[in-house]
């Protein structure tokens, strides 16, 4: 089971950035898949996770209405559209397997990717 989440940086508030999770190893359309950021000093904190099936979302209620998630099965990538940046989006991004989504038992992880909201 391999994740490998890309597409961070820097950016002002209010911009926005497109994580990516690239996965193989396994059936993406089997698996919740969730992100989770960690800003050092800082325990981790759920943001988003989709469902196989019905894909069937998760927010943590401060990333409502700015992050979508999405999937496609056919390239084995999750998505995750950060708009509407802040300061405190600043963290290291992961995507893992969630079992199940929103609560926050992350299985497998790989490498993250690093997101810094500033002016």
């Amino acid at each position: 089971v391999q994740l490998q989440a890309s597409g961070g940086g820097l950016v002002q508030p209010g911009g926005s950035l497109k994580l990516s999770c690239a996965t193989s190893g396994f059936t993406l359309g089997y698996y919740h898949i969730g992100w989770f950021r960690q800003a050092p000093g800082n325990e981790r904190e759920g943001v988003s996770c989709i469902r196989p099936g019905d894909g069937g979302t998760y927010y943590a209620d401060s990333m409502k209405g700015r992050f979508t998630i999405s999937r496609s099965n056919a390239e084995n990538t999750v998505f995750l559209q950060m708009d509407s940046l802040k300061p405190e989006d600043t963290a290291v991004y992961y995507c893992a397997t969630e079992t199940p989504c929103g609560s926050g038992y992350w299985e497998y992880w790989g490498q993250g990717t690093e997101v810094t909201v500033s002016s």
